[in-house]
């Protein structure tokens, strides 16, 4: 059986636990899922997002996080990212027959947001939003970096988020989790065509 469909058949799917005197945390992520999902992080406005991230990008995903939400959303924001980033380095394992690269648009009402991903090993992540308002609900949309920092940094993934423009910062921010889920979708979806890892190192 050649690596590519040896990688298909097999699940690509891992759980992180993570405890701090700030957060505990509790997450599984499935790659090939079916875009179901359950959070309960108490921080609702993200119980949105991720469960659009989710659906958009077919995957499965389960978090269960206990934070210091009394203080403020920041701390399990930013750690519910670390856990999201290691898993979805755990489950991507070797990287053997992924595309690596994806692009994508998604448009929200009047809001249009770019997501640009590259699992190449290197984290880093540009960042391009500029918000209306700075709270949606109760949430602040300063958040949203957090969370999208640590996404890539754990993943070792090269991360590019441009919202190009928008009037509603709901949209605006919906925007970027449906165009992040599509684009990860994307980016680790196995192509026949590519033999081991797609990189002429040999590793990624």
């Amino acid at each position: 059986m050649s690596t590519n469909m040896q990688n298909e058949t097999k699940r690509r799917e891992a759980s992180i636990a993570r405890k701090t005197n700030e957060t505990d945390i509790k997450l599984a992520f499935g790659l090939d899922g079916s875009g179901m999902s359950q959070q309960d992080t108490g921080v609702p406005f993200l119980n949105h997002m991720l469960d659009l991230f989710t659906k958009h990008g077919h995957f499965d995903l389960d978090v269960l996080a206990r934070g210091d939400i009394e203080i403020d959303d920041h701390h399990t924001v930013e750690d519910i990212g670390i856990c999201l980033g290691q898993a979805l380095s755990q489950a991507l394992g070797s990287k053997a027959g992924i595309k690596r690269y994806a692009s994508v648009f998604v448009p929200m009402d009047e809001a249009l947001a770019q997501v640009v991903i590259d699992i190449s090993g290197r984290p880093h992540f540009e960042y391009r939003a500029e918000y209306p308002s700075a709270v949606v609900g109760t949430f602040h949309t300063e958040l949203v970096h957090e969370f999208l920092w640590k996404l890539a940094l754990e993943s070792r993934m090269t991360l590019h988020v441009i919202v190009h423009y928008g009037r509603n910062t709901h949209h605006m921010i919906e925007a970027i989790f449906k165009a992040l889920g599509r684009a990860l979708d994307e980016a680790i979806s196995i192509d026949p065509r590519v033999q081991g890892v797609p990189s002429t190192k040999g590793v990624l």
